[in-house]
């Protein structure tokens, strides 16, 4: 009954062109055809030719009844629908699969909701206060948009607390700039649960997130990795070097803290420090080095350390005044980081 939908003024191929591939691959065994599929690290990624009508657990024995049966309760949701990204690649890639059901490819088999409709739990619906586990509203949308930045999913800090691709996504929505987000920006969505990292970017010193530059899936994938931050590497470092590649390295005389985490004295989200440091510059220094014996001690007669004057040289001056070269260097200064 997918006739009861405008039909979709896209075709298959239309959507192709729509989402540039940056991994395409074929998938074929002995006695099927190769199946195309589009991956993006952060789009879309749809098996054109598969949107299976979904399986409640909570209504095992529903059976489908089709879109037009949907329609004669829900007209103003399909105002939405009709004109979303999500029916519209259903049509564009409805030949003999089941996305011809469409409302069904995502909320399941409708029998057992016509017959109760006022009984939660007989759809899969995608809202915080429906019955439908988690888990469930998930499996729904990976069975589409599933390998390429959401292979990694199952067993992630968000999957593992309890989010669903709801809490983030509008399925509703038309296609634009910022995707399917359930609010204006990328960066918008993520600051709904994280306004303590939101804040920081208030900061004196902040990346320039606000001023639009830049995104939180510049360094995140929010769609799950192997680091508990969620980072789009496997190192801090490896992050901030994609855009710092000057700070890589590699140096004949390296920083340990340098190398071993670039958190050791930055905040990446924003800090009242220069350089979105930790600490101001020399309280920051002297997490590691002492005070005793360096040239801003006092100096005895002789000019050595620990005598009962201060060396005039160093007064008003800060570590980095000296050590300008503090994420490694190959001058022969050697492990001082001199100019």
């Amino acid at each position: 009954h997918a006739s009861a939908l405008p039909a979709s003024a896209l075709t298959t191929e239309d959507f192709k062109r729509m989402l540039p591939r940056t991994d395409m691959r074929s998938d074929a065994d002995a006695n099927a055809h190769p199946r195309a599929h589009a991956f993006l690290d952060n789009g879309p990624a749809i098996p054109f030719d598969a949107a299976p009508i979904a399986k409640n657990p909570l209504a095992p024995d529903a059976i489908a009844i089709g879109a037009k049966s949907c329609i004669a309760c829900h007209a103003l949701e399909n105002l939405h629908a009709s004109h979303s990204l999500h029916v519209q690649a259903f049509r564009a890639g409805a030949a003999g699969t089941g996305a011809a059901a469409a409302c069904e490819s995502c909320h399941g088999p409708g029998s057992a909701h016509a017959r109760d409709p006022t009984k939660p739990g007989l759809v899969i619906a995608f809202t915080r206060d429906a019955k439908t586990p988690i888990d469930t509203q998930a499996g729904v949308c990976l069975a589409c948009h599933k390998g390429g930045a959401r292979q990694d999913w199952i067993g992630s800090v968000h999957q593992q607390h309890q989010l669903g691709c709801t809490d983030c996504h509008n399925p509703m929505a038309k296609l634009s700039a910022e995707g399917v987000l359930a609010d204006n920006s990328i960066n918008q969505v993520c600051a709904t649960c994280h306004q303590d990292i939101r804040d920081k970017f208030n900061r004196r010193s902040h990346m320039p997130l606000s001023e639009g530059q830049i995104s939180c899936v510049d360094c995140h994938n929010p769609h799950g990795t192997l680091t508990a931050d969620l980072i789009k590497t496997d190192t801090v470092n490896e992050t901030c070097y994609a855009c710092h590649a000057e700070k890589r390295g590699p140096f004949l005389f390296e920083h340990a803290p340098v190398r071993e985490n670039c958190l050791a004295c930055h905040d990446p989200h924003g800090s009242n420090q220069q350089a979105l440091l930790v600490l101001p510059v020399p309280m920051l220094c002297q997490q590691c080095h002492t005070m005793t014996g360096h040239p801003n001690d006092l100096l005895t007669r002789a000019g050595l350390a620990t005598g009962p004057a201060p060396d005039e040289r160093l007064i008003g001056r800060a570590c980095l005044t000296c050590h300008t070269n503090i994420h490694g260097s190959n001058n022969p200064s050697g492990s001082r980081f001199h100019k």
